[in-house]
């Protein structure tokens, strides 16, 4: 068993308790807690989930990157089963962004889709997480699979530049970075129950991603087990 397999079973649980309780204190700040925004009033509470739902979502490609790059040098099976949990976790929030974004867009601009450049540019990569895990399906050969989907996610990373400038290059709906160079944009009662809730997702994704990557090996040594039985059995059957 590899290295890494060893060390996610051996922290795993760390990882999700610690998530779970940062989650849970977040949500009390953010829900209970936090002042109601100036302009938005009660509405803004959506934004202490749906923005980690978005950050952890990115964070999630970002690893799916980082991973496909590490695969291509040095062709680890367990590299590739963790990429292609990464990319199924940051499907679903992606999905997840989406949807409570649409849920805020309704009482704030009064629509629930526009041709936003933010909403359209992380909608594209919902779709190449899609077309990642169907390549995934199409291809017998799981080496040649890996190596086509790792090309594919490097090359779809161009798209997380462009979904995180993309409220500076182009002024649409969505406000500015709250959080740049140029300072923050937020109350401290805002900002603290955010980070909170943050640091959560990013926690749980990391819980999630130990959790995957290991179902995802076992699948894989139990389908390699099962083709040896099989050749064995064809062997055994061979007139001598």
């Amino acid at each position: 068993m590899g290295a890494l397999i060893k060390w996610m079973q051996r922290y795993e649980g760390w990882f999700g308790a610690v998530g779970g309780v940062c989650i849970f204190a977040g949500l009390y700040l953010g829900l209970a807690a936090s002042p109601p925004d100036y302009y938005q009033g009660e509405v803004v509470r959506i934004m202490y989930v749906h923005v980690p739902i978005v950050q952890t979502a990115m964070l999630a490609y970002s690893v799916l990157f980082a991973g496909s790059i590490w695969y291509l040098w040095k062709r680890d099976p367990i590299v590739d089963n963790l990429c292609q949990a990464a990319a199924g976790i940051s499907a679903y929030l992606t999905a997840g962004g989406l949807i409570t974004g649409s849920i805020w867009a309704k009482p704030t601009w009064n629509t629930w889709w526009t041709w936003d450049a933010r909403l359209v540019s992380f909608a594209v990569m919902l779709l190449i997480l899609i077309g990642y895990l169907m390549l995934r399906t199409f291809i017998d050969d799981p080496e040649r699979e890996a190596r086509f989907a790792a090309v594919l996610a490097i090359v779809g990373f161009v798209d997380l530049p462009i979904v995180h400038f993309s409220v500076e290059w182009w002024r649409t709906l969505h406000q500015p970075l709250s959080i740049s160079m140029r300072g923050i944009a937020m109350s401290g009662d805002m900002l603290r129950p955010l980070i909170v809730m943050s640091v959560g997702f990013w926690v749980l994704f990391v819980y999630m991603l130990m959790v995957r990557t290991q179902m995802l090996y076992l699948t894989d040594l139990l389908r390699a087990k099962k083709g040896r039985l099989l050749s064995h059995a064809h062997l055994s059957d061979l007139p001598t």
